[in-house]
């Protein structure tokens, strides 16, 4: 991970003493679990107990690109910026990014992601890699933030070890998402991913526990589970406790699909191969940030059986809450 000009990211980790007696801070987000997930995962790390605040645009503002907002913070529901206001402002998403450049005069302000406006508007834009952005004032990462540290995984794997411990091992752990604007996961989709899982299962001896997302069609979970199970898979059912976290801290080699760039965040921050199933679809940025990581090495494309190779986890979110908390003088 490395800021905008080229410069290693010094992980000096911040004061978390210092920081929970002084400073205040807000996460100012839209009522999405990835957005928010983004923006816990940076305060987290940098040992901060943000207060989230929720944006609910109101009345036409919900149709209009934030961008493009007079008065961003008359555009959004007041209970979200009630005072006082907070010494540090974490957002995350377009909504986020025009309510902060606002406030910037009033709180020391941070945006995940590309912002889609002016970066001078804000004290520090992280941004990833296959964002393509530049800056003086912009930290860049592989991958998207997130709150997959080492600490979740363990207790992750406390938890989740006797539930799948009578699984065949090696153990595949999948990642199913769903269809968006960029990516078509529909049955007829979803019923060649599960022929392609079968057929590794019995192939390669594996053993399978596969979670779907709430984007995941119930016809393509439905899909899933009939094809898979009577095999010996395990495939989540939507009820009780989901085994996401369990499955990135267990499973020898991940299989995730390519329509999620936070999913396959999260799966590369493991130790374990990840293999990303390609759907019908473009998109430009994911496809730059699939890319590069096959370029580092740390996933390659799914072709239908079992690959194992050497890879070290790869997770940036520490290293740029360690920069953020140097550049703001947290810390000793």
């Amino acid at each position: 991970m490395s800021s905008s000009a080229g410069r290693g990211i010094d992980a000096v980790p911040c004061n978390a003493e210092y920081r929970a007696m002084a400073i205040s801070s807000w996460i100012v987000s839209e009522a999405y679990a990835g957005l928010q997930a983004q923006a816990l995962g940076l305060a987290e790390a940098a040992g901060l107990a943000p207060e989230m605040r929720v944006l609910r645009p109101r009345g036409l503002w919900r149709h209009v690109p934030p961008a493009w907002w007079p008065r961003p913070l008359a555009a959004v529901a007041p209970a979200a910026l009630a005072p006082p206001m907070a010494e540090l402002l974490i957002g995350c998403g377009g909504k986020a990014a025009a309510v902060l450049a606002a406030l910037r005069r009033q709180a020391r302000t941070v945006i995940i992601q590309h912002p889609r406006m002016d970066i001078r508007r804000f004290d520090l834009v992280v941004a990833a890699r296959h964002d393509a952005l530049s800056g003086p004032n912009v930290l860049v990462g592989r991958t998207a933030l997130h709150r997959m540290t080492p600490a979740r995984l363990a207790e992750a794997a406390a938890l989740w070890g006797p539930r799948l411990a009578d699984l065949p091992r090696p153990l595949v752990g999948v990642l199913v998402g769903g269809s968006n604007g960029r990516f078509r996961l529909d049955a007829a989709v979803g019923a060649a991913l599960a022929d392609r899982l079968a057929a590794m299962m019995r192939a390669d001896r594996v053993g399978l526990v596969l979670t779907p997302s709430r984007r995941t069609d119930p016809a393509v979970r439905a899909i899933l589970a009939e094809r898979l199970r009577p095999l010996g898979a395990m495939v989540w059912d939507m009820a009780g406790d989901n085994p996401y976290a369990g499955i990135l801290a267990l499973a020898d080699a991940l299989v995730v699909t390519g329509d999620s760039v936070s999913m396959l965040s999260e799966a590369v921050a493991t130790a374990a191969p990840v293999m990303v199933a390609s759907l019908p679809g473009r998109s430009r940025r994911i496809g730059r940030f699939v890319g590069g990581l096959i370029d580092d090495g740390r996933i390659r494309p799914y072709q239908g059986r079992l690959e194992m190779w050497p890879v070290t986890p790869l997770d940036d979110t520490a290293a740029i809450a360690a920069e953020m908390c140097r550049r703001f003088g947290y810390g000793s």
